[in-house]
């Protein structure tokens, strides 16, 4: 039988199949529903920051002794500790009541809260702690190097303080990922999830008024990372890569396990068809190795990646260019 247990973050997963961090992940009750349905492991709904302090501000602004300065400090220690422990609560429940990895996920932008808020996920049990930082830089005038630097800085800090494995949420926008992982893979993190699927703003243009846009992913979004997965995991090969966005099917998880991905993360094609997809993507992984005589997902694991195919350049966008460029207009119907 086709063994499709594998190793990510130094942690043994039955699966590579990953539940992503979301409301999916945020109660032992859907954790359990999930294990069930033969998830490797689950990535807790993050806690952030923001919606910390903003529950300090609604606690204050309710509060008759705003004014004075010890009840200030009171309310705003209180609000916090119990925005902390409320998730603390959610890492051990989720330790007693399953098996499988359960990573922590925290969505932070000042150095001493990642810091603090780690070593308390660690101390609840949680096996690993994932970093979902994103930074909107839209100063004309900043230095981008300066604006990485700031990922180095957690991924350095946090992997100080606690002995699990930390990895980090990227998004798309960086002029240079390979660099920027080669750097996270010596500045603690033992893997990257490639890549974030952020709030994208869209715009009402009968009521004039910022929404956003639609929240899940189609499986057509797997090009997003499909081609980053193949030359990161070929280039920095001393860190784990989780494929995240797109993957809607068992075949899309074998597609970035054979780019070089380690495992991968879902989350909209759950919410669309519950926690009984991952039992299919597992079928669907098994009688593919089945078929093409794999015992073992590191039998093929990453023998498509960059330069581990005969002409590498196809994951580069010149091979995009030259597609088109061979096209007639008759060619396409729709034109």
């Amino acid at each position: 039988m086709a063994d499709i247990s594998v190793k990510y973050l130094g942690l043994d997963l039955s699966s590579p199949v990953i539940a992503a961090s979301s409301g999916l992940t945020n109660s032992v009750d859907n954790i359990k529903k999930l294990e069930k349905a033969g998830v490797g492991a689950v990535v807790l709904k993050s806690l952030f920051e923001e919606q910390i302090n903003f529950e300090v501000n609604e606690q204050i602004a309710v509060s008759a002794h705003k004014d004075y300065p010890e009840a200030y400090d009171y309310m705003t220690e209180y609000a916090q500790n119990n925005s902390v422990n409320e998730y603390l609560k959610l890492i051990s429940g989720a330790k007693n009541e399953v098996n499988i990895p359960v990573i922590a996920s925290i969505n932070c932008y000042s150095d001493k809260s990642w810091v603090n808020f780690a070593k308390k996920i660690e101390e609840a049990g949680a096996d690993g702690i994932e970093l979902n930082l994103f930074i909107v830089n839209h100063d004309k005038n900043s230095d981008p190097q300066k604006y990485e630097e700031v990922y180095y800085k957690v991924s350095q800090s946090v992997s100080k303080v606690v002995s699990i494995p930390v990895s980090i949420k990227l998004g798309v926008y960086f002029s240079n990922l390979v660099s920027l992982v080669n750097k996270l893979s010596v500045s603690g993190s033992k893997g990257v999830v490639l890549f974030n699927r952020f709030y994208e703003p869209d715009i009402n243009i009968d009521k004039l008024t910022l929404t956003s846009s639609n929240v899940y992913s189609s499986p057509s979004d797997i090009r997003r990372s499909l081609r980053w997965v193949a030359i990161v995991s070929d280039k920095i090969p001393n860190i784990d890569i989780s494929a995240s966005t797109g993957v809607h099917d068992g075949e899309a998880v074998v597609k970035q396990l054979l780019a070089g991905a380690k495992a991968v993360q879902v989350c909209s094609v759950i919410y669309k068809h519950g926690p009984a997809v991952i039992t299919s993507m597992n079928n669907y992984i098994k009688e593919w190795m089945k078929g093409k005589n794999f015992s073992s997902i590191d039998d093929f694991n990453g023998i498509m990646s960059y330069s581990r195919i005969p002409d590498p350049a196809m994951y580069e966008r010149a091979q995009f260019m030259k597609y088109f460029s061979q096209l007639d207009i008759g060619d396409n119907n729709k034109l």
